[in-house]
């Protein structure tokens, strides 16, 4: 439990001083006296502080307001549940993206697996290739020189 004093208490609800004292005269709010000083509870009598709150605005206007106590639970009870759907939803949106970042990491790793295939079947293309043009070379020399033996031997006959 967290205790404050009467001034602190009275920044925090913007209530005036004799305000609260009329509240703590009351019995709304719970209080105790340490080291000389009185100290309020927050978390206890917020039931009497909105009303009393309201009761001060209303005064200010021409109309008369009167909020039930039970509205203002309604009205928090609806924030809180509206609070808890965002969350859910920061939730779900959190996971999509979980999801969606794990299936492009796979894709890209999917990726990277078929360029390291093609770059394997490029070097052995390749290689085949050299082979090829070797052999190529090696035929069209070898069938220079027949032609040229041939030549000769016709031309010496």
């Amino acid at each position: 439990m967290q205790w404050m004093s009467v001034d602190e208490y009275s920044e925090l609800t913007g209530l005036d001083v004799s305000s609260i004292e009329d509240l703590i005269e009351r019995g709304k709010l719970t209080t105790k006296v340490e080291n000389g000083m009185r100290l309020i509870d927050p978390s206890k009598g917020a039931n009497a502080v909105v009303p009393a709150q309201l009761k001060t605005l209303s005064r200010n206007n021409t109309s008369e307001m009167i909020v039930q106590p039970q509205f203002v639970e309604k009205t928090i009870g609806t924030i809180i549940n509206l609070h808890e759907k965002v969350l859910d939803a920061k939730d779900e949106t959190i996971e999509s993206l979980k999801n969606e970042n794990n299936f492009l990491k796979e894709a890209l790793a999917s990726l990277q697996e078929l360029y390291d295939e093609d770059r394997k079947t490029i070097h052995t293309l390749q290689e085949q290739l050299k082979l090829s043009q070797q052999e190529v070379e090696f035929m069209r020399r070898k069938y220079k020189l027949m032609w040229n033996k041939a030549i000769e031997e016709h031309t010496s006959n």
